[in-house]
């Protein structure tokens, strides 16, 4: 792990995340709130994020279940890097539609943590799911 990425250096551009980075031109701009048990953000996809015609990428999904569950992790004082992802869609969603997206830490050791996201309509329809395994870097430092 010596050859590892410090996250300290790496927040010097964390305003450049393509999910959470509020000046990255590309970026998603996610901006997640905490409850202290679930991180949530809202999002709406529109033609720039589609694979077919109409349809959001996977890619995208999978990219907003992944930043959900390491915000969930942020939130709860840790700095982790995803180590694996699962990520199941359980139906095509069309772009311009308004999605929820939820996380919250299912387990917590010394090195990792678990998580569990959701990606669901306005309706409250789950849309796509995911739960991931994260290498703990190290408790967050008071900002």
């Amino acid at each position: 792990m010596a050859n590892w990425p410090q996250v300290r250096d790496m927040e010097k551009d964390l305003d450049m995340c393509f999910g959470c980075g509020q000046k990255n031109p590309i970026g998603l701009k996610l901006n997640f709130s905490w409850d202290g048990r679930v991180a949530r953000t809202e999002f709406t996809p529109n033609r720039l994020h589609q694979g077919w015609s109409g349809v959001v990428h996977g890619g995208i999904i999978a990219c907003l279940l992944d930043e959900a569950m390491s915000y969930a992790a942020r939130f709860s004082g840790v700095d982790s890097l995803t180590a694996r992802m699962q990520a199941r869609l359980r139906r095509p969603l069309p772009i311009d539609e308004l999605l929820i997206i939820t996380a919250s830490l299912t387990r917590k050791t010394r090195k990792l943590a678990e998580a569990r996201a959701e990606v669901s309509l306005r309706d409250g329809t789950v849309v796509a799911d995911g739960t991931a395994t994260m290498f703990l870097l190290g408790q967050r430092k008071e900002e």
